[in-house]
């Protein structure tokens, strides 16, 4: 391998190399094709991420990431149906949103509860989350957390949290649409069996 002799680049590749998804390798791929495509790529990215650097802030209600304070969720009054969804970070938000099919407010817990590392309940937004139940007139929260131990663990402290103040429910689990038996992991396989339904 020729060591590049430009020490800025080397350590763009290595910024990138941090990303979710990119190694080294791939993030050596991505720079240099940036580089090639400078005008039409590497300078626009550049100018929107400092941008985005300068403005992107969490909303101070829910968690969301966005450029003010209160993200566009949180002020659309269509959204104040009562509905609050919880999620562990801004991503699972954002798929929520892909899937169009919610139309209530989220709330961001901002990771899950993990003995190992040393995560507690005051190191996440559940105290906002009480908050927000008593204020905002939640008729019903839907606990979106990952089927992990450690997202098990949080439903499980939210819900004795939240016991007798409101309607609480989960995303349902199983077997994904189109999905073959045949690939399912064990306890997949155990929480559809469990979560079966008359038909």
């Amino acid at each position: 391998m020729i060591k590049n002799s430009t020490s800025e680049i080397e350590d763009l590749i290595a910024l990138m190399a941090k990303l979710p998804g990119l190694g080294p390798r791939s993030a050596r791929r991505a720079v240099l094709h940036l580089i090639r495509k400078r005008a039409l790529l590497l300078t626009p990215l550049a100018d929107v991420m400092s941008e985005v650097a300068a403005t992107a802030r969490e909303c101070l209600n829910c968690g969301n990431a966005g450029t003010s304070e209160i993200c566009p969720i949180c002020t659309d009054e269509r959204r104040a149906n009562g509905e609050l969804c919880v999620v562990e970070d801004v991503a699972d938000l954002w798929a929520m949103e892909r899937a169009g099919v919610f139309k209530g407010r989220y709330h961001v817990l901002g990771g899950t509860l993990s003995a190992l590392d040393a995560v507690g309940p005051e190191d996440l937004r559940i105290p906002r989350l009480v908050d927000r139940v008593a204020t905002e007139g939640v008729s019903e929260v839907i606990l979106a957390l990952n089927a992990t131990i450690d997202g098990q663990t949080t439903a499980h402290y939210i819900a004795d949290q939240l016991q007798g103040q409101v309607k609480l429910t989960s995303l349902a689990q199983g077997v994904p649409i189109g999905g073959e038996l045949d690939y399912l992991d064990d306890g997949t396989i155990s929480a559809a069996l469990s979560a079966r339904k008359e038909i």
